[in-house]
């Protein structure tokens, strides 16, 4: 029976939204963005904006690294930090032995933006990888979240 045939159970689906707090509701919608996220050869919404087909507020940039606010932040703080040559690179688990500079690289690019912010309290960086990671951008990406207590486990 269909939600149409059976308006109770849209009761319940409407109840049931009410019930999720903001930061549930945008997990499960971080969720099925990444469920539906399929790693591909087409550019990435980060291809466009490291080519500036895309606008970005741009916190940091070097020849390697480019590193932006999200649009949809996360804590007071919350950059995202990605290589500019994807070379094969789309999550963690794609990593080999070549892209251990560039990794290296991302975390002390972490370290400085941190700084550059004033995260002095200390941050968090949280790197998505494959569906079940919640990863929605098939280019590898890290997290820098602060500016709020992190809680533990994380999610």
């Amino acid at each position: 029976m269909s939600n149409r045939e059976n308006p109770s159970s849209n009761r319940l689906l409407v109840l049931t939204s009410h019930l999720l707090t903001p930061s549930q509701t945008a997990m499960a919608s971080e969720k099925e963005a990444a469920l539906a996220a399929v790693p591909s050869d087409s550019p990435t919404i980060f291809d466009k904006i490291i080519n500036k087909q895309i606008p970005a507020n741009i916190v940091y940039e070097d020849e390697k690294v480019l590193a932006f606010r999200d649009i949809s932040p996360q804590a007071p703080t919350h950059i995202l930090i990605i290589p500019k040559v994807k070379d094969g690179l789309t999550g963690l688990s794609k990593a080999e032995e070549k892209h251990c500079e560039i990794l290296g690289h991302l975390l002390y690019t972490a370290k400085l933006v941190a700084k550059q912010e004033g995260l002095d309290d200390g941050f968090r960086l949280v790197i998505n990888d494959g569906p079940n990671g919640c990863q929605s951008v098939y280019h590898l990406h890290i997290h820098l979240l602060g500016g709020r207590q992190m809680n533990w486990p994380p999610g």
